[in-house]
């Protein structure tokens, strides 16, 4: 079962750690109220392939506010992009169907995305991975095991840029 609100300082760290802390019984899960409403009509759209670390997220983001529409893989990327038509763009480079890094040659190669900020959260901690994602357009790059406060911060900066905060 998946927790229906969730402690903002706890660090998403991945499927694993989340069921080791569930199998403890040691998880407590209190958040205050949403911060804001403001931040309702910002989409961000959220491609995650793990279920338990795209739920999560999922619902963090969806507590500080935002409109969220989250994909398992990649293969959809280019007809949600067309209908959800996001502000900002969390990506994670494994997935299942497609690599990461295509999904941001795309977003780059098509001209009404290539202004769309994509944030990548990646395991992939290589110095040469985060430059490839860079080079491609990412416009930040955090590694896993990341806090969700961390997320949000680059959320709010990337917004910020846009000035759509």
């Amino acid at each position: 079962m998946l927790p229906t609100q969730i402690d903002p300082m706890w660090a998403y760290q991945g499927e694993a750690d989340w069921l080791a802390t569930q199998q403890q019984g040691a998880m407590q899960i209190t958040i205050a109220a949403p911060v804001s409403n403001l931040n309702a009509s910002i989409r961000l759209l959220l491609i995650e392939d793990n279920d338990i670390s795209r739920q999560l997220m999922s619902d963090f983001l969806k507590h500080c506010g935002y409109s969220i529409h989250a994909l398992s893989n990649g293969s959809t990327f280019a007809q949600e992009m067309a209908l959800f038509r996001p502000h900002l763009i969390l990506l994670d480079l494994k997935l299942p169907d497609v690599d990461g890094f295509s999904v941001l040659e795309q977003a780059q190669q098509t001209l009404e995305w290539s202004a769309t900020p994509i944030i990548v959260i990646s395991a992939f901690a290589f110095q040469s991975d985060r430059a490839r994602a860079l080079s491609l357009g990412a416009r930040q790059y955090l590694v896993k095991p990341v806090m969700l406060p961390q997320i949000q911060q680059a959320i709010d900066d990337e917004l910020e840029a846009l000035k759509l905060q």
